[in-house]
């Protein structure tokens, strides 16, 4: 199958070229990682599990990891593929700040930080982490055992064949290993806790205003309620209480009355008879 075409002005693609040829020319034995040859968004990775006294000691654990088109300004996910005791198999895993908000990510992060890690975290509880599982230590043994012989059907290698191949690798650089650090502010979490570290901070931020204080001079008068006009009365302030009922006189509607005829009406009805007939008089005498 031909490789897909990607444009190598992207800041994205220079980027992912950039961590790949920086893996491969500084390797790690620790653990490998590389694109697949049909996806340069797809990545897979094997690494050893914490030495001793850690129960992943000589385990060797595949997975996967997916690069999102904004990357590296958004996060990469990862997947383990290989039971490894600790996180569920082909469960989505996110690193951040905050473990809840991607966007605390920092992009000078990458696919090699990230891998470091997760490798930390292994070791962490998972205490009740959703996504995360509480297993024996004997268990995870169990599984550390039998992690070497798991076979990747996208790499077509086993996970012992991928880091003898690495090993060999380290060798061919130098042997020459660089001391990682985790960075203090990074994160492990679950891509479905995301959404709801967002709407729990949606929830804080709505819930802000109704906490701030109004002075009493910006303040309103509250209307009393119409069953017990007086209960309200000492609660307005004085300046309030004169401005009110001259709002509510100023704005209650007339009421109009649909069957009855104004004495006004009637008044001016007999004027406007009595001039007609005064001057139908005057005609009638002028003739």
């Amino acid at each position: 199958m031909a490789s897909p075409s990607f444009s190598s002005k992207s800041p994205t693609i220079k980027r992912i070229l950039r961590e790949a040829s920086e893996l491969a020319s500084s390797p790690s034995p620790d653990y490998a990682a590389a694109p697949l040859e049909t996806d340069l968004f797809e990545w897979h990775f094997t690494l050893r599990g914490p030495p001793s006294p850690s129960p992943f000691e000589g385990g060797l654990y595949h997975g996967r990891i997916v690069l999102p088109p904004a990357y590296p300004l958004k996060p990469p996910s990862f997947r383990f593929l290989t039971p490894t005791g600790r996180f569920e198999v082909n469960r989505e895993i996110c690193l951040s700040i905050s473990g809840h908000h991607e966007e605390s990510w920092q992009p000078a992060w990458g696919i090699r930080t990230a891998l470091v890690a997760i490798r930390s975290f292994m070791d962490t509880d998972a205490k009740g982490q959703l996504g995360g599982m509480e297993s024996s230590d004997g268990v995870r043994r169990r599984f550390a055992e039998g992690s070497g012989a798991w076979r990747c059907g996208s790499c077509g290698k086993t996970n012992v064949e991928i880091m003898e191949g690495q090993d060999e690798a380290v060798r061919q650089a130098g042997g020459e290993v660089k001391q990682e650090v985790v960075p203090e502010e990074l994160r492990l979490g679950y891509r479905e806790d995301l959404g709801k570290g967002v709407e729990a901070g949606k929830g804080v931020e709505s819930a802000a205003p109704a906490a701030v204080a109004v002075p009493l001079a910006d303040a309103a008068p509250t209307p009393a309620p119409a069953s017990d006009p007086l209960a309200a009365q000492p609660t307005i302030p004085q300046a309030a209480a004169h401005t009110v009922p001259q709002q509510a006189q100023a704005t209650r509607p007339v009421p109009v009355q649909a069957n009855s005829i104004p004495a006004w009406i009637d008044k001016a009805i007999f004027a406007v008879l009595a001039a007609l007939v005064v001057v139908i008089w005057t005609n009638f005498v002028a003739i």
